[in-house]
C-alpha cells in the first residue's frame, strides 16, 4: 500500500498560503497541507503623503495591499522588485515595472535610467536591502515608509506535530525573516526545504533538514518549480 502522502508546511500568512497550495495542486501534485503563518499583517499606517512623489516602490505584494488599504493614491507608476508585485499593483490600477530579481536588481533598474523622482518606498517594519537609502545615494531622490507590521506567531501543535513526525515535510520559506522564525522550531522529520534566496539560506542554518534547494529566481513560480521538486521526490522516497 502507499505511504502517507508528503506535508506540505506553509508558513506565509493563509491567504497567501493557500493561493500556493491552490497553484501546486493544479499542477497535479499530492501532499497533505498544514497552514501554519509564521507572522501575520497589521496595517499600521498612518498614510504618508504623498502628493510630490512622482513614483512609488514596492517590495512585496503585501505593501500594494497595505497601500490600497490606507487609500493612497493609484494613478502613480510603481516599481517592484518582482512580478507578482508588479501585478498586485497593475491591479491597484498602476502602471507597474518590475526588476524580475531581488533588492540589488531594483536599485540597479532605477539608477540606469532617468527614473523621474522623488520616489517613495511602501514596506513593511521588518524590510532589507536599504532600497530608499541606496536609491538617494545614487542620485535619485528616495524615502520610505512602513505602512504594515508583521509580527510572528507562533506555529501550530499541528505544525510542530508534523515536524516531529516521521513523514517528510517539504516546506517552502520566501524571506529570511520566516526562516529566522522557522529555525528556532524543533524538526525530527525528514525536512525538504525550499528557499527564495541565499538570504534566506543563510536564515535557516540552524534548522535541522534533510535537504535544501535555492530558486533560480526570486519569485513564486520559480518558488513553484523548486518545491514541484521536492514533493515529487518526497512521494518517490527520494531523499
Amino acid at each position: 500500500m502507499p505511504g502517507p502522502l508528503p506535508v506540505l508546511l506553509l508558513t506565509r500568512p493563509a491567504p497567501a498560503s493557500m493561493r500556493f497550495a491552490e497553484e501546486l495542486r493544479a499542477l497535479g501534485l499530492q501532499f497533505e497541507p498544514v497552514i501554519s503563518p509564521l507572522f501575520r499583517i497589521d496595517v499600521t499606517g498612518p498614510l504618508p503623503d504623498a502628493s510630490a512623489v512622482r513614483g512609488l516602490i514596492f517590495t512585496s505584494a503585501i505593501g500594494v495591499e497595505a497601500w490600497q488599504a490606507l487609500g493612497g493614491r493609484c494613478d502613480l507608476p510603481a516599481y517592484t522588485v518582482g512580478k507578482t508585485t508588479a501585478g498586485a499593483a497593475e491591479a491597484a490600477g498602476m502602471r507597474a515595472q518590475s526588476a524580475d530579481g531581488t533588492a540589488d536588481d531594483l536599485v540597479a533598474m532605477l539608477t540606469a535610467h532617468e527614473t523621474p523622482a522623488p520616489l517613495l518606498h511602501l514596506h513593511g517594519r521588518h524590510t532589507r536591502g536599504d532600497v530608499a537609502q541606496r536609491l538617494s545615494l545614487a542620485g535619485v531622490g528616495c524615502n520610505s515608509a512602513v505602512i504594515y507590521d508583521q509580527p510572528a506567531l507562533p506555529m501550530s501543535e499541528q505544525a510542530r506535530a508534523a515536524l516531529m513526525g516521521t513523514v517528510p515535510v517539504v516546506v517552502p520559506v520566501f524571506s529570511p525573516r520566516t526562516g529566522k522564525l522557522l529555525a528556532q522550531e524543533r524538526a525530527q522529520a525528514p525536512l525538504l526545504v525550499a528557499a527564495m534566496s541565499e538570504a534566506v539560506v543563510n536564515a535557516l542554518r540552524p534548522l535541522h533538514k534533510r535537504d535544501l534547494k535555492v530558486a533560480e529566481r526570486p519569485e513564486s513560480e520559480a518558488m513553484r518549480e523548486v518545491v514541484s521538486d521536492l514533493l515529487k521526490r518526497a512521494l518517490a522516497g527520494d531523499y
